[in-house]
């Protein structure tokens, strides 16, 4: 009989279900197991939970490594709890992502078999975001070996880094985080020891005190311009036009821009009630193919600006236009997609409710000369009720969602499914989502699923995007 606790040794088979993997005992039980595991790796692990077809555990020890495994490169593998998968070469990566998509199509969706291609690979595997939030915090992580040590080459009531996995009150101090460009790592220390030096304080989750907040970096790859943005309890003036003066002595010209977001909110949320723009215009610009895009501090952009123009380029194959279509885009953000997919429509109508988000979505179609795309603020809840509204000549005949990781709204599939438009793009970030909102979708024949194409945005993380096609039957 196996028992909680009890160490097993098995050959990890293939990618289970969300971050886990799975592997056989040698009298056929099923075992899923989490943490740094590669397929085809011989481990050691302790069980965790004893179901009736199948057990749970977490590694515990590398008895034989796998041919897909390499060497993870972070310092910080496997405590910050992203980039879990640095340890996994990225040709196994690209096929566990596909392989999740499948899964969840089958096992969520009832899509058996349903075509699903290759993943399409990210040209640079490291130093490919544009967006890094980082928290501060007053309970730093310590590691094993630090628990004991006398004295500590860092505070203990000090940090800026990533929250601990399943932890909101403690902070993984991170030195350099390879998944950044270089910029981000250097604004990253020079912040924190900018704050260390002065001896700020660091807001705290329990006592609701405290001043540095958030450190959010973004930075235009196209453009080459860098954003600073500090969110903190209150607007201190002279000390922040301090650390504008130290950034930009260490930048020069490549900082384009600083802002100081201030909350008083009792949370941990990376987002000032007001902003101070210290330097520059409060916003970068990116570039996507011959496309410019403003970036305030908080809106919402494709965080891999290299990869997100092969995301595009399928959701405007999926959307097969002829030049005749009105397309209505939901969850539109700063209308990325909505100017991507304008030259090929008649008119594009992008839904979004975030204000800041709808500023540069209005000002990047100015910008680009957009005269066929407008946007408007809507709670998508609502959205057959504005359809309604509408003139008939500009009704959908294609929908594009590109949802949130919880996926459409319960209330907005009833809407899609009365409204039947001929086709809906969907754009997707949780496999599981997808699945969920295409098989009520697709319930009684209201729609067809085609073909899905995985688009790998986060490389050594387990997220893939997805773009899929639902043909009205």
């Amino acid at each position: 009989m196996i028992k909680k606790g009890q160490f097993i040794d098995l050959e990890i088979l293939d990618a289970g279900e969300g971050e886990s993997c799975f592997g056989k005992l040698d009298d056929g039980m099923s075992v899923f197991v989490a943490g740094p595991v590669a397929v085809g790796d011989r481990v050691e692990a302790s069980v965790t939970k004893i179901k009736r077809n199948y057990l749970e555990a977490r590694f515990t020890r590398l008895l034989t490594p796998s041919p897909a495994r390499v060497a993870p490169p972070c310092a910080h593998f496997g405590i910050c709890g992203g980039c879990k998968w640095q340890h996994v070469r990225y040709a196994e990566q690209l096929r566990i992502k596909r392989k999740i998509v499948a899964d969840a199509l089958a096992h969520i969706g009832g899509f058996a078999e349903h075509p699903v291609r290759e993943a399409i690979p990210s040209p640079i595997e490291y130093a490919y975001r544009n967006k890094i939030e980082f928290s501060f915090g007053d309970r730093r992580f310590l590691l094993p070996e630090e628990m004991d040590a006398a004295e500590l080459d860092k505070p203990r009531d000090y940090a800026l880094g990533f929250h601990v996995p399943g932890r909101f009150d403690k902070i993984v101090d991170i030195d350099r985080c390879h998944i950044a460009p270089p910029e981000m790592n250097d604004a990253l220390a020079l912040v924190k020891d900018f704050g260390r030096a002065r001896g700020l304080t660091v807001y705290n989750t329990r006592t609701h005190e405290g001043y540095l907040r958030n450190l959010v970096l973004r930075k235009s790859f196209a453009g080459d311009e860098f954003m600073v943005y500090l969110v903190t309890s209150s607007h201190e003036a002279p000390l922040i036009r301090d650390l504008d003066a130290q950034l930009a002595a260490h930048f020069g010209g490549r900082l384009t821009t600083f802002v100081n977001g201030v909350t008083a909110r009792k949370n941990t949320v990376a987002r000032g009630d007001q902003e101070f723009i210290i330097r520059g215009p409060g916003r970068i610009v990116e570039r996507l193919g011959t496309l410019r895009f403003a970036i305030s501090p908080t809106s919402f952009f494709q965080t891999n600006s290299i990869q997100a123009e092969r995301l595009y380029d399928e959701t405007l194959s999926a959307a097969a236009l002829t030049g005749a279509e009105v397309v209505h885009d939901l969850y539109c953000g700063t209308g990325s997609i909505s100017l991507w997919i304008a030259s090929r429509a008649r008119l594009v109508i992008g839904c979004e409710l975030e204000a800041s988000s709808l500023r540069d979505a209005e000002a990047n179609a100015r910008e680009n000369g957009a005269g066929n795309v407008r946007f408007i603020s809507l709670d998508l809840k609502h959205y057959a009720q504005a359809v309604r509204s509408l003139p008939a000549e500009e009704r959908p005949d294609v929908v594009i969602v590109d949802p949130p990781r919880a996926g459409l709204h319960p209330d907005l599939v009833a809407e899609l499914r009365a409204l039947r438009p001929a086709r809906i793009v969907y754009v997707s970030c949780n496999p599981a989502s997808l699945a969920r909102d295409a098989k009520a979708l697709c319930a009684d024949g209201c729609f067809r699923l085609g073909p899905v194409q995985p688009v790998d945005l986060f490389p050594h993380t387990a997220h893939i995007e997805s773009v899929a096609a639902l043909e009205r039957e």
